[in-house]
């Protein structure tokens, strides 16, 4: 496993003037003045499963239940969703914690490894992201102290690469017996697609376990098939004391996020603090019962599509002149293409974007999320737009 550029942490830092969105279907997005573009961003992991998903979308426009529900009262659609959720999660996950989105969940996982363990220390990946509250900022990237200089004390972090010799580094941390929790990404779609080796994710858990320190998985990005799994921490079997996940819960149609523990997190969690004014809004929570209901239904069809989706993406893009120094890392349609240098990952967004394909870029990664759901033609068509733009570039 190769080190991903440093600082790929896809922020969406473009001007919202430059792509004004008008509407939005399948996997394309109008922008205002009706140009059409093939979407291989879907809000970052939010349309895994396209752009007006009809499960949730209708779930929103028929609800006729109760504007809000004040969190002190309770809601039979509260605990039928904390028990879906539970279903489909990894075993011996068996609370939900309502959320707005990944940053509030990410904020309570922190406050419930605190709570848990009585201890105070992180410890994260280098060059992560995680949200952006300051408990979520200060477990991720180091330079993120020099905007925030008051990000909380104690956060510590590895480099990648993430294999069997940087375990030794973990338990030199975790064995002082201060570190509540390891949080990451299993498979690390904002470290462009970064995938660590599966010894090194077995022997984590095994330390998190002798060592008291909660296993924390955050699949916000990652969860609900994007990665080939219901969840990227299925590839390595592991059993997460908590995790977070947001994004695709919805379809993208409302906000939210959700942490789920084990038990004995949860009865720690009566001395915490997990109130959310607006999390699990009723709408919400009608688009993603629906949702859920969906991948509950058609889950093994579902990421039977992804892989051979994935398969061909990978087959193209192998074929494709991308340059000898060049990577091409792929995990389900999480999907990354390394360049040799940030100027050329930051020309080929444009490129794409002028001639209606939407990726994204930071450093010298250029990231292609497309829809769980995609057809074939769309997919051909926006790879076929991607490898023109390459050629375009290697022959400019």
């Amino acid at each position: 496993m190769s080190k991903p550029a440093a600082s790929a942490r896809f922020l969406a830092r473009e001007s919202p003037a430059k792509l004004q969105v008008a509407r939005s279907e399948g996997s394309v997005l109008y922008d205002s003045a009706g140009r059409k573009y093939i979407d291989f961003v879907m809000g970052w992991c939010v349309g895994n499963f396209g752009w007006g998903a009809a499960a949730a979308t209708r779930a929103v426009e028929r609800y006729s239940g109760p504007d809000y529900v004040y969190p002190g009262y309770t809601y039979a659609p509260w605990h039928e969703l904390a028990a879906l959720l539970v279903a489909l999660a990894p075993r011996g996950l068996t609370k939900a914690y309502r959320a707005t989105g990944g940053s509030e969940a990410v904020d309570l996982a922190l406050q419930a490894a605190m709570v848990h363990t009585g201890r105070k220390r992180f410890l994260s990946l280098e060059e992560s992201y995680h949200g952006n509250t300051i408990g979520a900022l200060s477990v991720a990237a180091s330079e993120n102290r020099e905007r925030c200089r008051n990000l909380l004390a104690g956060c510590d972090r590895i480099k990648a690469p993430l294999d069997a010799k940087k375990l030794g580094a973990v338990e030199q941390r975790l064995k002082r017996r201060e570190t509540a929790a390891v949080i990451m990404e299993p498979v690390s779609i904002n470290l462009g697609v970064m995938v660590p080796d599966a010894f090194f994710m077995s022997g984590l858990q095994r330390l998190c376990r002798r060592y008291g320190t909660l296993l924390v998985m955050d699949e916000v990005a990652s969860g609900f098939g994007r990665t080939g799994k219901q969840f990227a921490c299925e590839h390595y079997d592991l059993t997460p004391d908590v995790m977070c996940i947001a994004k695709a819960v919805t379809a993208g149609v409302m906000p939210m996020g959700a942490m789920l523990s084990t038990d004995a997190i949860a009865k720690s969690m009566q001395d915490g603090n997990a109130y959310s004014t607006y999390g699990w809004h009723p709408r919400s929570v009608a688009a993603a019962l629906a949702t859920l209901r969906y991948v509950e239904r058609h889950r093994e069809r579902l990421l039977e599509r992804v892989m051979k989706t994935s398969g061909y993406f990978e087959e193209r893009l192998l074929a494709m002149r991308i340059g000898a120094r060049a990577e091409v890392r792929v995990k389900g349609l999480a999907i990354a293409l390394e360049l040799e240098r940030p100027a050329d990952a930051s020309d080929l967004q444009k490129r794409c974007r002028k001639a209606g394909l939407l990726v994204t870029a930071e450093d010298s990664v250029v990231l292609l999320l497309p829809a769980l759901t995609i057809d074939r033609a769309t997919a051909a068509a926006g790879l076929d737009i991607l490898e023109s733009c390459l050629r375009r570039r290697a022959g400019a």
